[in-house]
């Protein structure tokens, strides 16, 4: 026999007499609601008792942390699709449609008067980054070469608001000695730069073997910097007896996944004294550098800040002649408070030691907090045990610009320092 009661509470209690044992109660929703509350209410108090503060303190607490964790979330949503760079889309008619190339110049053909000189039909397997327009002129009395990025057009969009931040970075290759860099332009797919810069020193009969790099980069100021993409000049392929102007595609920048080698380092951090020791053990299987098929490798040691100018001097373990597989086990430290940690990066560059030119770059590894991957992961094990020394192998990553800049600019010190002293040794002589 079964019979149902509803008592005040508004609850519906289900009695079995036949097996007393199971007893069914069902709320209503309303007052789930109320159980809810006094749920929250009684977990509220709970914290105002444990904490110290008052009822309406814990609450204000409570939906600033709910505030700041969906702001972070929003922020990092917003973050991870700024950069995203939109992928090639057709061109729109008038009516909405898809065109091709051919209809899309005759429906804009007065508004492509002003670029007659630049092909617009682009190679449709090929992402297209937009243009560049340069200027080249070689001074054979001054031996220098006179290089001018004028402008840009039709850059991509990295930036959210579907615009860029364009600048060019402007440097010969493959000694990467000296580079140059135009303003930056804000919010612009078609910056106009007309920036001019000057190679000195460089003979026509050395022209041959080198590459001019006009490199578009976008720039942001809380992360790296994107490249758009290059432009590069064989200048064994151009007439330098004349003046050239002309437009290029910008190409998308090919990774070299050529391998360059292997380092084995070890970071240690005394947060007392603020002392930064680095160990240099060995490096493996580097790239070939000399003809002989070997390398005479050495590894420098800098310590750089945000924007990535040296802190201090930079270290040098000795040179290994004629090793691809070299064993150093060198130790060099730097001082480095605490707090400085998040804002310093610390730079390895291993570099092919020659008597008579400069040096040049194998490859390097940069550690900090604005890396990734392993580069962090070895920055972050240093710096959550101190007085510990982590060792870990790195594969070396290609050479930047300017890597071997401060070599070069000692060397040739030396040579001015040499060739002050022999015009003295002259003067000398003339007057005896």
């Amino acid at each position: 026999m079964e019979f149902f009661y509803s008592p005040g509470l508004n609850e519906e209690i289900n009695f079995d007499l036949e097996n007393s044992d199971h007893i069914i109660v069902r709320r209503s929703a309303g007052e789930s609601v109320k159980l809810a509350e006094n749920v929250v209410k009684e977990e509220i108090t709970f914290l105002a008792n444990k904490t110290g503060l008052k009822k309406w303190q814990v609450v204000c607490a409570i939906i600033v942390l709910i505030g700041v964790a969906v702001g972070l979330l929003f922020w990092c949503i917003w973050r991870f699709f700024k950069k995203k760079r939109p992928k090639d889309s057709k061109k729109k008619g008038k009516d909405g449609k898809d065109q091709d190339d051919e209809d899309f110049l005759v429906d804009n053909e007065e508004d492509l008067d002003i670029k007659d000189e630049l092909e617009i039909k682009h190679d449709s397997t090929a992402e297209y980054l937009g243009k560049l327009q340069y200027k080249l002129d070689y001074d054979f009395n001054a031996q220098s070469l006179n290089v001018t990025a004028i402008q840009c057009c039709e850059l991509p969009a990295l930036d959210m608001g579907g615009t860029s931040d364009p600048y060019v970075k402007v440097y010969l290759m493959p000694d990467k000695k000296r580079k140059f860099e135009t303003k930056v332009h804000r919010k612009t797919l078609n910056p106009f730069f007309n920036e001019s810069f000057s190679f000195k020193q460089v003979p026509y009969s050395e022209t041959f073997d080198k590459t001019l790099v006009f490199a578009v980069f976008d720039y942001d100021r809380f992360s790296k910097h994107d490249q758009i993409g290059e432009v590069k000049i064989p200048l064994c392929m151009v007439d330098l007896a004349q003046t050239i102007e002309e437009w290029k595609d910008i190409q998308s920048v090919k990774v070299d996944d050529q391998y360059l080698g292997d380092i084995c380092f070890s970071l240690r951090y005394v947060p007392t004294s603020g002392k930064l020791t680095v160990g240099i053990l060995e490096c493996k299987n580097l790239k070939k550098m000399d003809i002989t098929g070997a390398s005479d490798p050495y590894v420098k040691i800098k310590l750089l800040d945000r924007k990535g100018k040296r802190i201090g001097k930079k270290k040098k373990t000795s040179v290994k002649m004629g090793n691809l597989n070299p064993y150093y086990n060198e130790s060099f430290v730097f001082i480095v408070e605490q707090e400085q940690l998040r804002r310093v990066s610390l730079e390895m560059v291993i570099a092919d030691y020659d008597r008579i030119g400069s040096s040049d770059p194998i490859g390097r590894v940069e550690l900090g907090y604005n890396r990734k991957g392993l580069e962090l992961k070895h920055w972050k094990e240093m710096v959550e045990n101190p007085r510990r020394p982590i060792v870990h192998w790195h594969v070396l990553k290609d050479p930047e610009p300017g890597d071997d800049d401060d070599d070069d600019k000692k060397k040739d010190k030396k040579k001015e320092g040499g060739e002050k002293k022999e015009k003295r040794k002259e003067d000398s002589i003339k007057i005896q």
